[in-house]
């Protein structure tokens, strides 16, 4: 049976995209029934190799979706409010149900700061219990929707319920239709709601309140650092500011797992990103000057 899974990325963040997929496919013990969903902002023809080289490795099948050929991303992402550090690219996640073909029934989501460490098809084999998603618990809920003191939002979210971080999201793809998810966000924006929460995440735990399968923790381990690794995490998220593809991440040890992170990424691959953001930050520090 098929494993469909969802990745979203720019042009900016194609080798992390990459590591993700390749931990999939390592720690998966049937990689060739996995399908990727690589939605994505217009890449290079370079890029768009390094992610094809994928198949060189493992028979997966690849479905591509350039987003800035879609007239739907391109208006929401005008439109809606922007995560300056994320980049509109998270409302790709969104609409997830209007690219994907009718057979997909199931589809995994998975953010492009993550590694796998699990066969997935645990995920896949699940009961959902008559819910649209499964997820794990954000662990700083409270404090993303209520901000300081707790105090904000107050009259939007309820600090009692259980929230959820949409970095990894198990989605039914009927039910998730069934939400419809863009019509919502358009009311929220309409109301004013959009320009106060915390983007589509925040969305996404207004319309699913309730009707969410909470998952164990190991799932979506979020600001995995060093002494996460004896717990032994299924999917690690690198949610904080040091990241595993940053090369004083490894020389001071600070993230869980950067060793391993590098050699999933290929030491050819990281190396190579490394430069592509340093030159990226050379050319913003040189137009700033």
């Amino acid at each position: 049976m098929a494993m469909h899974i969802a990745l979203t990325f720019d042009e900016n963040f194609w080798a992390p995209a990459f590591a993700t997929m390749r931990s999939v496919c390592l720690f998966t013990q049937t990689p060739e029934e996995l399908v990727f969903h690589l939605c994505h902002r217009t890449l290079s023809r370079g890029h768009k190799a390094d992610l094809e080289a994928i198949r060189k490795e493992f028979a997966v099948e690849l479905r591509w979706y350039d987003l800035d050929q879609s007239d739907l991303f391109r208006d929401i992402a005008t439109r809606m409010p922007e995560n300056k550090r994320l980049s509109n690219i998270v409302y790709a996640r969104l609409m997830i149900d209007k690219l994907v073909g009718p057979d997909v029934e199931r589809i995994l989501y998975l953010d492009c700061d993550m590694m796998v460490r699990d066969d997935v098809r645990y995920l896949f084999d699940i009961d959902l219990e008559g819910n649209s998603i499964a997820a794990v618990r954000d662990t700083a809920g409270a404090l993303i929707t209520g901000g300081r003191d707790l105090l904000g939002n107050r009259d939007i979210f309820n600090p009692a319920d259980y929230y959820f971080n949409a970095g990894m999201v198990l989605i039914d793809i009927t039910k998730w239709r069934e939400a419809d998810i863009l019509a919502r966000m358009e009311e929220a924006y309409a109301t004013g709601v959009m320009q106060r929460i915390y983007y589509d995440q925040d969305l996404l735990n207004l319309i699913f309140k309730g009707k969410w399968h909470r998952l164990n923790w190991r799932w979506n381990l979020i600001d995995a650092r060093v002494v996460h690794e004896s717990f032994d995490p299924a999917i690690v998220h690198y949610t904080g500011d040091m990241k595993p593809w940053g090369t004083l991440a490894g020389l001071f040890r600070t993230v869980a797992f950067a060793r391993l992170y590098r050699h999933v990424m290929t030491n050819e691959l990281f190396y190579r990103f490394a430069k592509h953001r340093w030159m990226r930050w050379w050319k913003k520090t040189l137009r700033i000057g």
